[in-house]
């Protein structure tokens, strides 16, 4: 027999249950809470057991740490909210080639703002590994770096350390010597096995080497072997080496045009110059052939070198001590004080070549005929007197000053040294890998010559470096070519 219950029953009987089921939850959440609590109790026990720091020295590392983080994060937000200006949004948008050297160094600032945010970033782990006392517990963004750094950070960083350590770099041979400051050196950069940049400078600390590609601090380059590859902070290669006499003649500051080392050479070898020989120049301009003259004639020797005009000669007189200083610094020895400048005009200044003898004369004017007369008579007999002239109707009025005025000079020669560069290179194609030559075959089955010329072509994709032989080379004269510079007339001394 069913019993009814009233409704008031129905009620209570609800009340109870959500009031059990609800104090099963609570307890189940504060066991829950209580097994937290003690777990994470006894991780910071452990920590503390482990480490053997006080309460107080953790609470200041995690202050400090709490701090370079947030210095660290402030000073990246306030970078990161500096709007762009104008020339800073075009010039990223522009080639590298095109850009001016003012936007080259506003990018170059931009790059070194970048370097000082990624090292204030990578200063914030390395405390607190430190500070921490537990490398293993770090996070994950204290661990891995990140990967969304742009290439020219990376380049940056490259830039600013060599290609070889100081640890890597092998003894120096006999005689051999580092890089120093005040040195002259010569920045490279070849692209497809051509010169496409080439500069030359003075090793001074504090400063950059500049170029469209990069640059690179000198305090990094001082120290280094001469030869040393090293990349700039856009992650190129450049060769950096001593700068030779010819490339300091080529790339010096000059006051009028150079005597070029290919005719300088050919006019040393028609005087003959050797170690302890006497040699007038006249027409000192920019010191090119004063150096030259300089290192034919040895300590032993000496070269008088005459200039009318008083700007030229200081210019002469400033790149001939340059390189001697940066010669005493390259092999430890002094450069030879040999030469002596002297502001005069030879037509009239006889009295300067008084008691002298010359084995040798060089001219550089624009009428030379007009000095012969002073200088001839100071010219050994047999010796050679070398003229440098740039048309050839000057050469035909040296040649009828001469006669007109009987001087004992016998023309010799009238030379024009032409130099021509070539391009020889490997044959590529235009995805980068090597042509194949292909030999001829006397089979007459096609598909075993089918099956050669795929073999052949497979061995060579594979291969970096094919076979000797296997590749065609490409051979044509250089588009830049040397124009014409002057004619040189060799005039000898005779006794008549």
């Amino acid at each position: 027999m069913a019993v009814q219950m009233p409704f008031g029953g129905f009620l209570l009987l609800h009340r109870l249950t959500r009031t059990c089921t609800s104090t099963q939850r609570h307890l189940r959440r504060r066991d829950m809470l209580l097994n937290f609590t003690k777990c994470r109790q006894e991780i910071r026990t452990f920590s503390t057991g482990s480490v053997r720091r006080d309460d107080s020295e953790r609470e200041d590392s995690d202050s400090s740490h709490l701090s370079n983080k947030l210095t660290s994060r402030q000073a990246l937000l306030a970078r990161k909210r500096r709007p762009l200006s104008p020339l800073e949004r075009i010039s990223s948008l522009l080639p590298q080639d095109a850009l001016s050297p003012e936007v080259m160094q506003l990018r170059e600032q931009n790059q070194q703002e970048a370097e000082e945010g990624s090292n204030i970033q990578a200063s914030v782990p390395h405390c607190t590994q430190e500070e921490s006392g537990h490398p293993d517990t770090l996070t994950g963004d204290e661990t891995t770096p990140k990967e969304d750094e742009s290439d020219s950070h990376r380049a940056s960083d490259v830039a600013m350390e060599p290609v070889t350590s100081e640890r890597q770099i092998s003894a120096t041979l006999p005689g051999e010597s580092l890089l120093t400051s005040g040195e002259m050196l010569v920045a490279e950069y070849y692209k497809k096995g051509q010169v496409e940049f080439r500069k030359m400078f003075k090793l001074q600390t504090g400063t950059r080497l500049h170029s469209s590609w990069g640059f690179i601090p000198h305090d990094n380059i001082a120290g280094q072997p001469a030869g040393q590859v090293m990349k700039t902070s856009m992650g190129i290669s450049m060769l950096i080496r001593r700068a030779s006499l010819e490339d300091y003649v080529l790339y010096m500051k000059r006051a009028p045009a150079i005597a070029y080392p290919k005719d300088a050479a050919t006019m040393l070898m028609m005087m003959d110059v050797t170690e302890g020989d006497c040699v007038l120049e006249s027409g000192s301009g920019s010191g090119a052939m004063s150096l030259l003259l300089s290192r034919a004639v040895g300590s032993k020797g000496s070269v008088v070198s005459v200039e009318v005009r008083e700007d030229h000669l200081k210019r002469a007189m400033l790149n001939y001590n340059r390189w001697r200083s940066s010669w005493s610094l390259r092999r430890g020895e002094d450069w030879p004080d040999n030469v002596q400048f002297h502001n005069a005009d030879l037509c009239t200044a006889s009295s300067l070549l008084a008691g002298q003898g010359f084995h040798a004369i060089a001219l550089d004017l624009t009428n030379p005929h007009l000095v012969l007369p002073t200088v001839t008579p100071h010219l050994h007999p047999g010796a050679v007197c070398a003229v440098y002239l740039a048309n050839i109707t000057q050469v035909v009025d040296l040649l009828e000053g001469i006669r007109c005025l009987a001087l004992p000079l016998l023309c010799v020669s009238i030379v024009e040294v032409p130099i021509r560069h070539w391009l020889v290179a490997p044959a590529v194609l235009k995805n980068g890998k090597y042509c194949t030559r292909k030999a001829p075959s006397l089979v007459e089955d096609h598909s075993e010559v089918e099956e050669r010329a795929d073999q052949t072509d497979k061995e060579l994709t594979a291969d970096e470096h094919p076979a000797f032989g296997s590749i065609p080379y490409i051979a044509r004269p250089h588009p830049q070519q040397l124009s014409h510079t002057a004619f040189l007339v060799k005039l000898r001394k005779c006794v008549l």
